[in-house]
């Protein structure tokens, strides 16, 4: 989960959200699943105008809950903070195969990503930036 910078004091703040999260939690763990990952946004690789990309999750039944995710290209970033990941890399290949996205498109976004000052995920990016060109010239 990405939290904007719009949301952090609120979500902080907000003791329903963490009890819900525990509760949710608390549910899934029979089936292995749990909602841990919670980064602000300058936490993960992303454009910094990722939030105006986010698109719709369509979900049939679900009348009240509304759920979003990042653009393509931002999801490709954040798959890049593992470095040359070999899962981490066959699902940018999905993605781009999939979405088709291209070179093109996603150049401007690495010209632009938000990169954590921590330099092992400075070196991340850079190792997987040459894979995730190599993939998209492939592809």
């Amino acid at each position: 989960m990405i939290l904007p910078f719009s949301a952090t004091a609120r979500i902080e703040a907000d003791d329903q959200f963490w009890a819900a999260q525990q509760q949710l939690n608390k549910s899934l763990e029979s089936t292995g699943l749990y909602l841990t990952h919670i980064f602000q946004e300058d936490q993960v690789f992303l454009r910094p105008e990722w939030e105006k990309h986010i698109r719709p999750v369509l979900r049939p039944g679900t009348h009240r809950l509304k759920l979003f995710r990042p653009d393509t290209v931002d999801l490709i970033l954040t798959k890049m903070m593992r470095g040359d990941d070999a899962q981490d890399m066959e699902d940018i290949q999905f993605l781009v195969k999939s979405e088709g996205v291209t070179l093109d498109v996603m150049e401007p976004a690495f010209a632009s990503v938000r990169i954590p000052d921590v330099e092992e995920l400075r070196d991340s990016f850079q190792r997987a930036l040459l894979r995730v060109r190599r993939i998209m010239t492939h592809s």
